[in-house]
Order: C-alpha cells, then structure tokens, then sequence
C-alpha cells in the first residue's frame, strides 16, 4: 500500500493545542454548511401549498443551495489562498444571514431560488471549503480523528435544527422562521474567529511534494514567489492547481463522486416528506431526522478514529469505496420497510452509512493529494459536484411525481450510490498496482542510473591511472 501523499507544509503540524479550537470552528461551519439545507425541508410542505408547486418545484431550493455550495468552491479556493480561511469564513455567514432575512419576504418560489439558494449558497461555500482546509494545517497524525469530529457538526446541527425548525413554525409560520433562522446562521462568523491562521518561522524545503508544488498562504509559511508570466494556464495556476487533472487518483475520485452524488442527498431530503406520505404524524416524521443525526453524529468520529488505526489508513480508500457501497444498500432496502417503526430502522442504518461517507469524504481527498494541494483539489471538485448535487433532488422529485411513490426514487438512489462504490474499489485496486509498478520501475531506473555512474567513475579513475603511468 503506498503512503499517503505528504503534506510538505515547510512545518510540523502541531496536532493539537490551538488546533483543538479551529476542529471547533469547523464543527459549527460544517455543521451549519450541510444540515442548513437538510433542516430547511421540513418547511417543503406548507411552502408548497402556499405557492402551489409540484414536489419537483419545491425541492429546487435545497438543490440550488447545495449546487450553489458546491459551485462556489473554486472561488473559496482562491479567496482561502490569497487571505486565509478566517475572513472567508466571516463574509460566508454574513451572506447566509442576509439570504435568509430576504427570503422571509419572498413573494414567489424564484424568490427562495435567489435567497435561499443562490445567495445563501454561496455564503455556505465560503464557510465549508476554508473549515476543511485548515485542519490540515493544524493536523497530520491525528488528521483522521479531527476531520472525522469536525465533520459530525453536520448530524449535531441537524439533530437540532429538525426540532427547532418545527418550533419556529409552529409559533411563527415560515416567514418568521427564516427570519430568526437569518439571525442564528451568522454564529459562523463567530466560527470563522476561531481559524486563527499557524505563524511559523518560514523553512527553506529540499523539495516538492510528492503529488504537488508548496505554495499556501494560510500560514504564512512560504516566501512569496515570483509570478512567472509564461502563459494564460500559468496564471491560473497561480490561484488554483489545474495539474491536479493529471493525477490518476484524483480523476478516479472525481469520476465515482460525480455520479454519488446523483443519490446522495435526495434520501435526506425527502425522508421526512416520505413519512408524512405514510400517514406519520408532521413531529414524528421530523424526529426521523433527529434520530438519522443522532446516528451520523456518533458514526463520524467513530469512523475517523477507525481511519486513524495502522490496519485501516494505509487502505482508507477501500474503507471508502465500502462505505458508499454500504449507502446504496441502504436505499436499496428502504421501500422493504413498513410503518413508522421500519423507517425508524431505516433512519438509524442510514445514519451510520451516512456518516461514514461524509466522515471519509474530504480524508480521502487529503490522502491523495496532500494537505498542499488540498485547497484546489476540493475546490476543483465541487464545482464538478454541483451538477449531480443540483440535479439530484429535483430528479428524484420527478420521480415521486411521475410515479406518485418514493420507492421508485429510493431504488434509483440505490443504484446511484452502489454502482460507484464497486468502480471506486476496482479503481482504487488497480491504481495501487499501477503505483506499484511505477514505483519499481522509477527503482530500477535508479539502480541503472547508478550502476552508469559507478561504470563511468571507473572508467575515469582507468584513464587516469593509465594517464598518469605514461607521463612517469
């Protein structure tokens, strides 16, 4: 198995200390990134009525908001390298806040697209992107554990906002639930505070990483270089590392979470619409999704300190291709459960599937291509993500739609989730092989290069020696 790619940060991470307190500003920026879409579907009902739109319609707002997260990852990657994740942090709640004030006024559904969606979207792009790449530059033995704590923040929050979003309406109707909820979201600025940027003594590096250059400005830790005014593709790569779409692993990972996300997210966001479907009471099938969180939020570090152990890190890859196979599974088997008390088993198994994808997804990511580059990986990689993450949900509306059934949109799902998890354990196995090889085949080279050198040594020191015979 090869190691994980190197960091080659020009420091020691400390693996701990102040780093403890930015897991902390990552829990709640994480939390608040991927629950606050979730939490919001409890309102999807009575918006719908009150618009009068289709299932299709309705599920829009999660998906352009999720899109618009995730499409919004190369500007975060550009913003975190130039100024460094607290300010980015700071400005994303803002936005968010002033989304969701606006669109408690919203006249129309497209209203919620724009608010909600897109502006609110972005403001949680610029709070998930920078809380994942300052972990790794305050962690690197512990990084599985951290990530894996950092990212229960999502299960947390949404444990929490299921109820309080339930309250809110009750009391004070949609309208002013967004409008407290645009209050409550700007504690990501008090999050962002907390990622205080490492400033360490810069360190002349003997060379480059493994699987990429060293240039990061988060810390501070590198000289500033010259730009090289070679070309437009030069340019760019000063801001974000095009190069990453020539390292195999990569693409690999792009490829099968590209067509994950297709069914990644449509079980969350109708698992409570599905429960009113069967006759469940509004509270109870609300208390699905705190019993799905309460799950994940204790799968996600338990995960991480799996991923930590010597057996399963040098194979995390297959620990996650597992995991996604494990989700589509799930789905798969979700129509086979009847009554409330079957959803319930459905929410709890689901939990732990859940949580060990979103708990692997951005490790695995840092494994491949090192903390260095990890900022323009996952920026690279959202906005592919954004497509399947804005087309899913509402194709899967379609679905319930068209059939007037959520079991047909759980089987798609199933398959959607499964068929990656197979392509990227085959793909992984073959890359480790191929990595392998070339390994050897860079070792043998070596060998040759050296064995050339020791003959041409000898053949100098012969003609030397004979040199100096003749002259004597």
């Amino acid at each position: 198995m090869p190691p994980p790619a190197p960091s080659n940060l020009g420091y020691t991470p400390p693996d701990g200390g102040w780093g403890w307190a930015v897991v902390l500003g990552s829990f709640i920026s994480i939390g608040f990134s991927y629950a606050f879409p979730k939490s919001l579907t409890i309102y999807y009902k009575e918006i719908q009525e009150y618009f009068s739109t289709s299932y299709s319609e309705i599920a829009w707002v999660s998906s352009i908001m999720l899109a618009a997260m995730y499409a919004g990852g190369p500007i975060s990657s550009i913003l975190v390298n130039r100024y460094g994740s607290r300010p980015v942090v700071i400005i994303g709640g803002v936005m968010v806040g002033i989304g969701m004030v606006a669109s408690s006024f919203a006249t129309t559904i497209m209203h919620l697209y724009i608010c909600v969606g897109i502006i609110g979207g972005f403001g949680l792009a610029f709070n998930l992107q920078p809380a994942l790449t300052i972990i790794g530059k305050y962690f690197q033995a512990k990084r599985p554990i951290a990530n894996g704590l950092a990212m229960a923040g999502s299960p947390v929050f949404l444990s929490t906002l299921a109820p309080l979003n339930q309250f809110l309406f009750d009391r004070f109707g949609w309208r002013g639930a967004f409008l407290i909820l645009g209050g409550v979201v700007t504690n990501c600025c008090v999050a962002g505070s907390l990622m205080r940027p490492i400033k360490v003594k810069p360190q002349i590096s003997s060379g480059t990483a493994a699987n990429g250059d060293a240039s990061d400005k988060e810390d501070n830790t590198t000289a500033k270089r010259p730009a090289k005014k070679t070309g437009c593709m030069n340019r760019v790569n000063q801001f974000i590392d095009l190069s990453l779409f020539k390292h195999r692993g990569y693409l690999i990972y792009i490829v099968g979470n590209v067509v994950m996300f297709f069914g990644f997210f449509a079980p969350v966001v109708f698992l409570a619409p599905y429960a009113k479907h069967m006759q469940v009471d509004e509270y109870s099938a609300a208390l699905l999704l705190s019993i799905f969180a309460l799950v994940d939020m204790f799968a996600r570090p338990l995960t991480g300190l799996l991923a930590n152990t010597p057996w399963v890190r040098p194979r995390i890859q297959y620990f996650f291709s597992f995991s996604v196979a494990y989700n589509g599974l799930c789905h798969a088997m979700c129509p086979f459960a009847t009554g409330y008390e079957g959803l319930v088993v459905y929410a709890v198994f689901f939990g732990v599937a859940f949580g060990m994808v979103c708990a692997l997804l951005f490790e695995v990511l840092m494994d491949l291509v090192g903390a260095e580059r990890f900022s323009s990986a996952v920026g690279l990689a959202t906005i592919l993500e954004c497509a399947p993450v804005l087309l899913g949900p509402p194709i899967s509306g379609a679905l319930v739609d068209l059939s007037h059934d959520y079991k047909n949109m759980y089987y798609a799902c199933g398959v959607m989730m499964f068929v990656p998890g197979v392509f990227l354990f085959v793909m992984n196995y073959y890359n480790y092989k191929w990595l392998a090889q070339e390994e050897k085949e860079r070792g043998r080279k070596q060998e040759v290069e050296k064995g050339a050198m020791e003959e041409l040594r000898e053949i100098r020191s012969d003609t030397e020696n004979q040199t100096d015979e003749t002259l004597a």
